[in-house]
């Protein structure tokens, strides 16, 4: 396989809909979705949904994990599941009908012991068939140190695939500079890889090429919110903003957009294409409720439409 996911901290995103939320009453709700998610394991939803193939790597244990497996394999993604001893998560998503705005609740993650986080760089450690790209994508649950990013990195130098790392907070910050490919930060991110406390537009392009110069990363995608992306890379940068689109939801809109670069990366697309395709994708990402992520012809359309625009 040459794209591997890796998450810490799966889990099932529930998702409904109601007409109104109140307090101290009985709320009916819709029927509900159970879609498998978290980090690494919605890219390679994604990258499935595009038509690429890639192998979810994922920590899972209880009823919870076993449920989780299932639906991967119902939705046709490879995976390999490594267990944990307590449960995996599970999120709810509720849509208000009544103001379309959407609540989101993250329920925190499995404690995990040493040797089952371990599982995992033991498993990518021992790997005789390289991978092309490893994304790391997703939060820590407990038990999980800081640096176990920054340690799947170590093994990207030694094994030669390139990391692709989506992650926030600490995690981030001791991943930063350990051999790693492609970084995806938003601007608050940015600034505390360039050790600033905040940042204003002005500034983004030359922290961004400070960044790179300081060897954090080789290429960078920084998340302007509602105004697209960025690109910084030894060839420059490049700016692209999406189209207005109606939103349904904005899970997994990151998630679908690193998995669309990833896909298109791997097909050798100059990094101009794959920062579009990868706009493209969180864009359509937003167009669909639940979790659902991305679909192709969404995906498709919205590209043609940055590419006409260049």
């Amino acid at each position: 396989m040459k794209i591997i996911t890796i998450t810490l901290n799966p889990a099932i995103d529930k998702s409904t809909r109601i007409e109104t939320v109140a307090p101290e009453k009985k709320l009916r709700c819709e029927k509900p979705v159970f879609e498998p998610g978290g980090g690494g394991i919605n890219v390679s939803r994604a990258i499935k949904k595009l038509g690429g193939e890639s192998c979810a790597w994922f920590l899972a244990g209880g009823h919870t994990g076993e449920k989780l497996g299932e639906l991967l394999h119902h939705e046709g993604v490879s995976f390999r599941k490594f267990s944990c001893q307590e449960s995996t998560r599970e999120n709810l998503i509720v849509f208000e009908v009544s103001s379309r705005q959407e609540y989101r609740f993250g329920m925190p993650g499995p404690q995990i012991s040493e040797p089952e986080w371990r599982q995992l760089l033991q498993a990518l450690e021992d790997l005789e068939e390289v991978p092309e790209f490893v994304i790391a994508s997703g939060s820590n649950p407990p038990g999980v140190p800081d640096d176990f990013y920054a340690k799947v990195a170590e093994l990207a130098s030694k094994k030669g695939f390139k990391l692709v790392v989506d992650t926030s907070g600490a995690a981030l910050m001791k991943a930063a500079g350990k051999g790693i490919y492609l970084l995806k930060p938003n601007l608050n991110e940015l600034a505390a890889l360039a050790n600033k406390e905040v940042i204003s537009a002005q500034e983004q392009e030359d922290l961004a090429t400070q960044v790179l110069e300081e060897g954090k990363s080789q290429v960078l995608v920084v998340s302007l919110g509602p105004r697209g992306a960025m690109l910084a890379s030894k060839e420059g940068f490049d700016y692209v903003v999406p189209p207005t689109v109606k939103q349904e939801s904005a899970v997994g809109a990151g998630d679908s957009m690193v998995g669309a670069m990833v896909l298109k990366l791997q097909e050798n697309w100059p990094l101009s294409d794959v920062i579009r395709y990868g706009v493209a994708a969180g864009t359509a990402a937003t167009m669909t409720p639940g979790s659902e992520l991305c679909r192709k012809q969404d995906v498709d359309s919205i590209y043609q439409w940055l590419k006409a625009r260049r």
